[in-house]
């Protein structure tokens, strides 16, 4: 529908994900959530960006959700659309992200079944908390289904990674989709007079690769990401699931398009957690 692909609408329906996002980081094992390897990249970047530009301090963590807030509200009053929301829409809009996430886990684990398998023995949380989540089948894992484990610690990394899969699906397709496309638009379009389709095909190919890997490199210091090393299967499968997302962004908007990533995320880590650990 129309009206749900409104910036409005993002805002509305995203704004209990976030809330859930900077509730969970906050209170909800903060020491799993604070590792270096389990963050939302994004995020981080986000946060150093408005720190840069004076907004730091107290103010800092709740930068990057005001920013995202402002962004879409300033989105929607360009847009010169309705600002009419109706709450009935919300039940859809979540079945609709749901089963739009469905093709990536259907891909995830196709490219896993050909892929290289090895043994997991542990719940891995640095795996399941890198952006865009790849179940462990895509890493390479054995799938060897099993119960959830009954041990607390393993209990709260599942939580853990639901949180940070939720920020990922915010603040990655807000740095990646919205803004980074755009940005590579006017640079395709109006500085280098590329054709209209050929900036819309570069920019959803750059960006989706950037996208993919930022998960094995550190941007910001060019370091390889330790936690994540890289290969070839994983970084198609984040390839294609960037194209996927440019695409869904492009027809149906940003709500959508967070609220499906997020789900994928959630869905990811909580067949991982119960099908294919020890």
């Amino acid at each position: 529908m129309e009206r749900t692909s409104r910036p409005i609408y993002a805002v509305i329906f995203l704004l209990p994900f976030i809330t859930f996002y900077e509730f969970g980081t906050l209170h909800i094992n903060t020491d799993i959530l604070n590792q270096s390897q389990i963050r939302v990249v994004a995020f981080d970047w986000m946060q150093k960006v408005l720190e840069s530009l004076g907004f730091g301090g107290k103010f800092a963590w709740a930068a990057p959700p005001l920013a995202v807030i402002v962004i879409l509200l300033s989105l929607q009053i360009t847009s010169g659309k309705e600002w009419f929301f109706w709450i009935g829409d919300v039940l859809p809009m979540i079945f609709e992200c749901i089963m739009l996430a469905v093709p990536l886990i259907v891909l995830a684990l196709f490219l896993g079944s050909v892929g290289p398998r090895r043994e997991v023995s542990r719940f891995d949380s640095q795996s399941c908390t890198d952006g865009l989540i790849v179940c462990s089948s895509v890493r390479g894992y054995q799938l060897q289904p099993s119960g959830v484990g009954t041990d607390a610690g393993q209990g709260h990394s599942l939580l853990a990674n639901i949180v940070t899969g939720i920020g990922a699906g915010i603040y990655e397709e807000l740095v990646f989709r919205l803004v980074l496309i755009c940005v590579l638009m006017l640079l395709f379009q109006d500085v280098l007079k590329l054709s209209h389709e050929n900036a819309i095909v570069l920019s959803v190919l750059i960006s989706a690769a950037l996208f993919s890997a930022h998960h094995h490199i550190d941007f910001l210091t060019g370091r390889p990401n330790a936690a994540d090393p890289f290969d070839w299967t994983t970084f198609i499968f984040r390839t294609i699931a960037g194209i996927y997302f440019a695409i869904l962004y492009a027809i149906r908007g940003f709500g959508i398009t967070s609220g499906t990533h997020a789900f994928y995320n959630i869905i990811a880590v909580s067949i991982t957690a119960f099908f294919f650990t020890k």
